[in-house]
């Protein structure tokens, strides 16, 4: 449109884009990874608000740490159910149904006023995040053909990664320049903005695959993984071999059991656990929970070393990330291109094998104790990530029949739910040992009584969620300080070394098991189905 301003003189307006039927698979695009970028960083965005959430609320040490797991918790407990129900009762349904409940319970965090109340608040946002979470993915795939599905699926897992990364910082911003309870009523205006946009562009009549519901199944996966899950998040505080940890993991082995004998004796189960008899979708989620095995490790542990031993403040550490959501954000919609032309054999084993070189690297020059050189290490543990996540998540996808999407997508989230859950677990307690025999020879060399050991540990375990970046040195004695940053980088480059190990065996799987071309649907003609549904 142009309109005169003077004469002789014209401007051009520049009309903002229309949805039109053509373009409005990327606006489901867009609505879905903004949706799903949102549930992601709430995972995150909470780490360095904690102190002051303490502060306010009178938080006990325990419900400290429950305010991050209570959410965690529910997605792994509930994604798989959420999936079922979006192929019962339809995906888009289902999807707006979660986003209510996670933006009204957003705004009960916000307007909490005691522990028992932020925890169960975040543990129905985690319900609402688990119902929205696998409606996403299965809305996104059924609105784009085959051959366009890399790109796609490339920008929604690309652009959600990254601000799962960045959490920390907007954490950080929004705590230290209003307060840490815009960090949950930011999600208000986001989360209604995702409904408005998915209320109009998802247009028509969608056809749900309909069935039942496996009722039987609901409580086995539920209690099984929620027992697991709890065991694994408790392991560090409660101990591996306390009676807690193994009473949890026995009733997760069991119940779990029970449920895959269950589930395959069922006509119309909860999980379909027959996806997995296709070794790309095996594979794909052995993959994809290897990836959030060393990622989830890296955005913790990575954080704590920063602050504890460089000094870094919560935005600071929230920025030290930067190198590896850059070159996640720039490269992960191109391997999208990619996958669409090769398919995932070489990009995912590339991909695995370059994160588990990152760590590796990492792991070797955290030593030097400068930014300056794990900087390439986050480069390419990035450029890893981007080709691991699309193509994995894409095929995984793929392999299920549209019909089942749903539920493919809701197993692909459980595995990476768990598989982070796990991650942290591991590397944590391999930190907490490793740390513990470092400051207990360091203090023996010097003399000073064996009860300090608890002191120090408990300066080093708070000093990410402490206001004071400086803590782990405010409770040494100054000629201690060096010898505690050294014990600190130790167990963390040990955590690094079973990171790089684990994606390094991820690496091998997916090139022994993943297919060497994407696959294309029988119905590749008809795909494009939800660019019209709602």
């Amino acid at each position: 449109m142009a309109v005169a301003s003077a004469p002789g003189e014209r401007i051009t307006l520049v009309r903002a884009p229309r949805l039109t039927d053509d373009n409005r698979r990327w606006w489901i695009l867009a609505t879905m990874t903004g949706s799903l970028s949102m549930i992601l960083i709430d995972q995150t965005v909470v780490s360095v608000a904690l102190p002051t959430m303490q502060r306010d609320l009178d938080l006990s040490t325990v419900g400290l740490q429950w305010v991050v797991n209570a959410y965690l918790l529910a997605i792994a407990a509930f994604v798989a159910l959420g999936g079922k129900l979006g192929d019962l009762l339809g995906n888009a349904r289902i999807f707006r149904l979660g986003a209510a409940v996670f933006v009204l319970a957003s705004a009960a965090c916000g307007f909490a006023q005691g522990e028992e109340w932020i925890i169960v608040a975040r543990s129905i946002e985690g319900l609402g995040a688990a119902m929205m979470t696998p409606a996403t993915g299965a809305i996104v795939m059924n609105a784009f053909r085959p051959s366009e599905r890399g790109r796609a699926m490339g920008i929604y897992a690309g652009v959600s990664m990254v601000f799962l990364a960045l959490g920390p910082l907007i954490g950080g911003v929004l705590t230290e320049w209003i307060s840490w309870r815009a960090v949950f009523f930011v999600n208000l205006p986001v989360g209604i903005a995702m409904l408005v946009l998915a209320r109009v562009t998802l247009k028509g009549r969608e056809q749900p695959a309909g069935g039942r519901m496996d009722w039987g199944g609901v409580p086995l996966i539920v209690l099984g993984l929620g027992c697991l899950v709890l065991a694994l998040m408790q392991s560090r505080s409660w101990g591996w071999g306390s009676p807690a940890t193994i009473g949890l993991l026995v009733a997760s082995v069991v119940l779990l059991t029970a449920m895959v004998f269950w589930e395959l004796r069922q006509e119309e189960p909860l999980v379909q656990l027959r996806l997995f008899a296709n070794r790309n979708f095996t594979a794909d989620n052995v993959v994809l929970a290897a990836v959030q095995f060393a990622l989830m490790g890296v955005s913790v542990f990575g954080a704590i070393w920063v602050q504890d031993v460089l000094g870094f403040g919560p935005i600071e550490a929230g920025l030290s990330l930067l190198p590896l959501t850059l070159s996640l954000l720039v490269l992960a919609p191109r391997v999208g291109v990619l996958y669409d032309k090769i398919g995932p054999r070489m990009p995912v084993a590339l991909g695995a094998l370059a994160v588990a070189a990152a760590l590796a690297w990492n792991a070797i020059w955290l030593h030097e104790l400068s930014y300056a050189w794990i900087v390439p290490g986050y480069l390419l543990m990035g450029v890893g990530l981007a080709f691991v996540m699309t193509p994995a998540n894409t095929d995984g996808m793929n392999a299920a029949p549209p019909e089942l999407r749903g539920q493919a997508s809701g197993v692909i989230q459980t595995m990476r739910q768990v598989g982070g859950t796990i991650g942290i677990a591991v590397m944590g307690t391999v930190i907490a040992n490793v740390q513990l025999t470092q400051i207990t020879e360091l203090l023996a060399k010097e003399g000073v009584p064996a009860a300090k050991v608890s002191e120090l540990e408990r300066s080093i375990s708070q000093a990410a969620t402490s206001p004071n970046p400086s803590a782990a040195e405010a409770a040494a004695p100054p000629a201690l300080v060096d010898g505690v940053k050294e014990a600190v980088t130790t167990a963390i480059s040990s955590a690094y070394w079973v990171g790089a190990g684990v994606m390094l065996v991820a690496a091998l799987l997916a090139f022994a098991l993943l297919r060497r071309q994407r696959a294309v649907d029988a119905d590749d003609e008809d795909a494009g189905s939800y660019a019209a549904i709602g």
